[in-house]
């Protein structure tokens, strides 16, 4: 396969801006190229810190990659139509150590740095931290999003093996470059994680959602079929493993494609597993309005080693 992305037809949307906006949480708001976007702000007696929110429309994507991806497994098919009915406010990077600390008052990385993703958590680890941060924010539900949100947000409107296009390098995502894609040129392996926006973000402006550390996803791995589905779920049961997505830093380049999968058992804490959450409203918000393209902001809340996944 060859090529750049290739963007999809745009969802039509009279209105782009989701009931309410700006949502609840947001202390600043707007919209810039990549779309809306709300801050959420952080402050407890173990820190502070700042995550930002993209607004992920509802719409429909083909889901899986086509029978000659090269590097593809068997269960990345067939491609099927996937319709998320649904919008989301999703985390632009993965969770950092900062806010990681700012909700939990624990360590848990290997790769010590505020701006560094959390990692080493398991998907149990990440549903305590949930619990807290809906504790700080009534009306806003927070969750992992669902796999097949997952591959809508990281494809950005891409039917490629990547969101940059047919291949990728390592000045794109953090993984092992000594194992390019495809034959390709080898690069860099950097040996460990880094900041989560220190690469270059997707067309949707989601950071590393290539590379860098594996994301937990609320549900396990369904088996694809052929026929179309609306918000489709893999698994829920308590011990069933959960879908893993991007790849990390110590991957080779074929497991950080779009449609890449993998499954852990919810109580796996291995080293490159991380994760990024969404927010979704659970009570009517205030009042609010279309931003154009000026930033709003309100006052601030006040304060209220081991084993290695497959590479």
């Amino acid at each position: 396969m060859t090529g750049a992305a290739r963007p999809l037809s745009p969802a039509p949307a009279p209105d782009r801006y989701p009931q309410p906006f700006p949502p609840r949480f947001a202390g600043a708001w707007g919209d810039d190229r990549w779309g809306l976007w709300a801050d959420l702000a952080v402050s407890t007696e173990h820190g502070a810190a700042v995550q930002r929110l993209r607004w992920i429309e509802p719409w429909s994507f083909r889901m899986g990659s086509p029978a000659d991806e090269p590097e593809r497994y068997s269960d990345e098919g067939p491609q099927h139509g996937v319709t998320l009915s649904r919008g989301l406010w999703l985390a632009d990077s993965a969770c950092t150590q900062a806010l990681w600390q700012a909700v939990t008052g624990t360590e848990l990385s290997r790769f010590k740095g505020p701006d560094r993703p959390v990692e080493r958590v398991s998907w149990h680890d990440v549903q305590g931290f949930l619990a807290r941060l809906e504790a700080l924010m009534p009306g806003c539900g927070a969750a992992l999003p669902s796999e097949a949100e997952w591959e809508y947000a990281c494809r950005a409107g891409t039917e490629t093996p990547f969101s940059f296009g047919a291949t990728i390098t390592t000045d794109q995502a953090n993984f092992n470059g000594n194992f390019p894609y495809a034959g390709g040129p080898k690069g860099r392996y950097r040996g460990e994680t880094v900041a989560v926006k220190s690469l270059p973000a997707n067309p949707w402006g989601l950071y590393q959602m290539h590379g860098n550390v594996f994301e937990w996803c609320a549900d396990g791995l369904r088996n694809y079929g052929e026929e179309a589905e609306t918000d489709p779920q893999g698994p829920l049961e308590a011990k069933s493993p959960r879908a893993c997505r991007g790849g990390s830093w110590v991957t080779r380049a074929g497991r950080v494609r779009s449609a890449a999968r993998i499954a852990y058992h919810p109580g796996d804490a291995y080293g490159p597993l991380g994760f990024r959450f969404c927010l979704r409203s659970i009570e009517p918000g205030r009042p609010g309005g279309p931003p154009g393209r000026t930033p709003g902001r309100r006052p601030a809340a006040p304060p209220r080693d081991e084993a290695e996944p497959e590479s």
